[in-house]
């Protein structure tokens, strides 16, 4: 034995293998193609039967100075066993394991070397990577990326108790092999889920612990059965035994959290479970008998005992009210909850409200607890009307008879949504679950739909001689049911997990040939949905599979993808702005046309509409478009209405001789010469704004002049005050010849409102709007308007700052408080205030709103200084104040030395100033005078005529 062969390897990869002889190859291969060389491979094989052992022995001999192979006496049956193995039989002075179905990434082992090395850690992890192999795109989902973010080395796992709780891998690591060996760190064996205590164990008795941002671990997922036949561990959750030894391994992790004092990470490890372990196994409970449910919840009600209860509020209102109906094994309100679980936004419970609050179900409201649990205001059910409901729809009964079926089933009716006298209808959809071959469906009347309280009951026939599918593209085919509730419609799925489907197989008719396939049978979807799907003869199933994947059949799959990508590359942004650029931009100018837009299609409101009304009122000769984002409910009847990206909205655009908006038409859109856009944008600034906002400053020179480009399509810009000339003109960085200064359409109603209360001697006019929300003559309108709060992406829930049940109860009987939340934000407001606290969010525009309330409570909105011109009583709400200001992008002027009102930051606080309205009504009243000179001196109440003079005036019917 040579010097080299007694040198001490820098990494030892242990890989082990059980009846994996196909993909072994490939895991060796990832490591002997690694970029570092000084590795040794030590294949450990579990007493495989397939061979696995004999081509690992060739590999070895094929390369005999890096690869040995290890067998164990006999199988173990887990993976802690060959990998203790591998550990005891390792030479290097770094260990790091792979399973024979992964493979290494090729820079892991150097990377995980050199910060081993470079930080002196025990243990470094790194960033793995699910390769979804069976996926034709080979989809890759990133495993709790946000922990390796950066580079970061870590004294102790307490700094980053995530780190424990999420990466229980042990394959995605690299530890020094001394530290392994004088820790005596071992898998358990004879027990799934190893990793998940060994990982912890390494976790807490590491003295540093360093984390790199590099792919290091490709975790190959198949939901195809393994070469062996037979299941991972992850995929056998179906079985019982499965599941009591994650419990098992569990309680082994809390108790070495526990006897290392760190109770904190127990606490964050009680949240994932509640979050994710559980959940895992609970998505199974529909699909498994009561034997199985009861023996499941006994062992899950041992362990629930232990979590903290502060837990279940760290977790989705669905994962703690299952967790707490599995504890009390109360089925019949669970197995709807799990459909929940599965099925994200069903409402599978018909609810119940109590003293002002709204509960999963009626029961266990005595126990304080559960009543805590199942307490769902927030979820804000009770504020969706029908078709904004996702309702469950449980399959009740299945009968079939030739072809025909006859169906019936029960939907949940929550808190009574669809009423007792309610015109019902509905219809039975039949439909490929493939959407590129959705060429129709197929549509059966619901013959009977009754109202049963909680529930509404249905039954339909249909005859499946009716559909008519192509074969193999189609093979799988989904129902639903839509139901009509007084012309208002949703869209429900049939849960069918409960429910005997037989074994017989109904009979179709194929568009093609019975070869293909001329049975169809019943199957329960992953999500516990009703589903068919074609069952071929076996034999012309072969004949059509080997035509399928013969040159004929590449062939036409070929095809049928080349062209499935032109449909999506011709929907795709990229090729509708080449369209717009290319082809409609050569279109002529039509005279007349003006596209209007209100903050990016989602409202028809603000500046936009004022000037569109006073063109109506006007009588002018105009072809109007207004671009909608989501649903057009709410726009002008008399308008076009054009999806917003839709290709007759980019049309109508290029041929526009105006557009007219408050934000922006899409960023890269060129404006032709011919086309005069005039920007009355959404409001004055408070917060710095363009390229005074530092997030600007920082980007890119290309970024910033792309930016600057669709700034300068602006040929007029609206200006309400010099403010403006100082804040966002220069911030847009926009000539002098595009400033208008003739202040903003949508306040002329504001402008107008003071003037006609000024002239009645102080009588105010309320007008319809207050009729339509309910509020009585006696009280006093308040406004709630913050501004945005980011969230995250998408449309936000808002938290209020103050306690809305709190307020109702103090001024419920002298105030009525309208919430308007942003409009990228929404509120969710409890039964217990209804009445007194309405929620104004829907509302498109704000103008009107303004115009009703008698007093304004708001933060940093710019909604004050629309609002000051009716020289009413505004309330500062900024309980955020130093963390907006300071940490977020700065304001233009110091919002607690010029505020037209009090200034708050509590509560309380809050409750005091608006308990002596008029008192701050009087004290103000100079402040406010001073407010409205600074920041709305063009505000006369004349701007949209203006407008319309300026750039429309030879557009008057003669």
């Amino acid at each position: 034995m040579n010097r080299d062969q007694l040198r001490a390897p820098a990494v030892s990869v242990i890989v082990i293998v059980y009846n994996d002889a196909a993909r072994l190859p490939t895991a060796v291969r990832s490591v002997l193609d690694q970029t570092l060389r000084d590795i040794e491979i030590v294949i450990v094989d579990d007493r495989s039967t397939d061979g696995s052992y004999e081509v690992a022995r060739e590999m070895a001999a094929g390369d005999p100075g890096r690869i040995r192979v290890l067998r164990l006496p006999e199988n173990s049956g887990g993976c802690g066993a060959p990998r203790n193995r591998g550990i005891e039989e390792a030479r290097g002075e770094h260990v790091v394991f792979l399973d024979s179905d992964d493979v290494l990434e090729r820079n892991a082992c150097r990377n995980l070397l050199e910060a081993a090395e470079t930080t002196g850690a025990d243990l470094v992890c790194g960033l793995c990577v699910r390769v979804h192999v069976d996926s034709r795109t080979g989809k890759e989902g990133k495993w709790y990326p946000w922990l390796y973010e950066r580079t970061r080395t870590l004294e102790s796992i307490s700094e980053l108790p995530d780190l424990l709780v999420y990466d229980t891998l042990s394959t995605n690591k690299c530890y020094r092999r001394r530290f392994l060996l004088d820790e005596g760190l071992r898998f358990p064996v004879g027990i799934h889920y190893e990793d998940l205590l060994f990982s912890a164990r390494a976790y807490v008795a590491a003295r540093r612990i360093t984390l790199i941002p590099d792919r290091v671990y490709d975790w190959h997922v198949t939901e195809k059965p393994a070469p062996t036949g037979v299941k991972s561990i992850s995929n056998r959750r179906h079985e019982i035994a499965n599941f009591a030894h994650r419990m098992e391994i569990h309680r082994r992790v809390d108790r070495l959290l526990a006897d290392s004092g760190l109770l904190e990470l127990k606490f964050h490890k009680d949240v994932k479970f509640l979050k994710h372990d559980l959940v895992l196994h609970l998505r199974d409970l529909p699909f498994r008998d009561a034997a199985y449910r009861q023996e499941f919840a006994a062992i899950a009600r041992e362990y629930l005992e232990s979590i903290d209860r502060a837990a279940f509020d760290r977790t989705e209102p669905v994962h703690a009210i299952c967790a707490y109906l599995l504890q009390m094994s109360d089925w019949d309100n669970l197995l709807p909850a799990v459909d929940t679980l599965t099925n994200r936004d069903k409402i599978s419970s018909s609810l119940v409200e109590r003293d002002g609050r709204v509960y999963w179900c009626a029961e266990h409201l005595d126990d304080d607890f559960g009543r805590h649990v199942l307490d769902v205001t927030e979820l804000g059910c009770h504020a969706r009307p029908v078709e904004r409901m996702f309702l469950r729809n449980a399959l009740t009964g299945y009968a079939r008879s030739g072809r025909t079926l006859r169906l019936s089933g029960r939907i949940v009716n929550p808190l009574g949504v669809v009423p007792p006298g309610a015109r019902l209808a509905g219809e039975l959809e039949f439909y490929a679950r493939r959407k590129g071959v959705r060429l129709r469906t197929h549509r059966f009347p619901v013959t009977t739909l009754r109202h049963e309280g909680g529930f509404l009951a249905w039954e339909a026939t249909a005859d499946l001689g009716a559909v008519r599918p192509l074969g193999i593209v189609d093979a799988v085919w989904d129902v639903r049911l839509h139901l009509d509730v007084d012309g208002k419609r949703t869209s429900t799925r049939l849960t069918a997990a409960d429910v005997d489907l037989g074994s017989g197989a109904l009979p179709v008719r194929p568009r093609l040939t019975r070869l293909v396939a001329d049975r169809i049978e019943p199957v329960v979807s992953a999500r516990g949905h009703l589903a068919f799907r074609l069952v071929p003869d076996k034999k012309a199933a072969a004949l059509v599979l080997r035509g399928v994947h013969g040159p004929a059949g590449r062939l036409a799959k070929s095809g049928y993808r080349r062209s499935r990508s032109l449909r999506k590359k011709l929907a795709s942004g990229e090729t509708k702005l080449r369209i717009y650029h290319e082809v409609f931009s050569r279109l002529p100018v039509r005279k007349g046309l003006v596209v209007f837009e209100s903050h990016l299609g989602r409202q028809y409101s603000d500046s936009p509409r004022a000037v569109y009304e006073e063109m109506r009122r006007q009588g002018l000769r105009f072809e109007a478009v207004w671009s909608y984002a989501g649903r057009p409910d709410g726009f002008p009847a008399d308008a076009t209405l054009l999806r917003r990206w839709s290709l007759p909205y980019l049309r109508a655009l290029a041929q526009a001789e105006f557009w007219i908006d408050n934000q922006s038409y899409p960023l890269k859109l060129t404006k032709r010469p011919g086309t005069t856009y005039l920007q009355t944008w959404h409001g004055s600034a408070l917060k710095r704004m363009g390229f005074d906002d530092a997030e600007w400053k920082l980007r890119s020179r290309a970024e910033q002049e792309a930016q600057q480009r669709t700034l300068d399509r602006f040929d007029r810009f609206l200006i309400r005050s010099e403010h403006d000339v100082r804040t966002l003109a220069r911030a847009f960085r926009l000539q002098e010849k595009t400033l208008l200064r003739v202040g903003y359409p949508r306040n002329d109603a504001l402008v107008h409102a003071r003037q006609r209360e000024e002239a009645s001697g102080g009588v105010r006019e309320r007008g319809p709007l207050a009729a339509e929300l309910g509020i009585p003559d006696d009280r006093t309108v308040l406004l709630y308007a913050p501004t945005f709060r980011r969230r995250g992406g998408g449309r936000q829930r808002f938290e209020l700052p103050f306690d809305v049940e709190r307020f109702a109860d103090a001024f419920g009987d002298r105030y009525v408080l309208l919430v308007r939340s942003h409009y990228l934000n929404h509120v969710v407001l409890p039964p217990s205030v209804r009445g007194r606290v309405v929620d104004v969010t829907a509302h498109h525009d704000m103008t009107p709103l303004l115009a009703l309330a008698d007093a304004l409570i708001t933060d940093y909105s710019s909604v004050m200084f629309d609002y000051a011109l009716l020289d009413r009583p505004m309330f500062f709400l900024v309980h955020d104040y130093e963390e907006y200001v300071h940490e977020g992008r700065g304001t233009y002027f110091d919002l607690l030395e010029r505020a037209p009102g009090p200034v708050v930051r509590t509560e309380d606080e809050l409750h005091a100033a608006l308990g002596s309205l008029d008192e701050q009504t009087v004290k103000y009243a100079a402040a406010r005078e001073r407010f409205v000179a600074a920041f709305g001196e063009y505000d006369r109440g004349t701007a949209a005529r203006s407008v319309v003079d300026q750039f429309f005036a030879g557009w008057r019917r003669g």
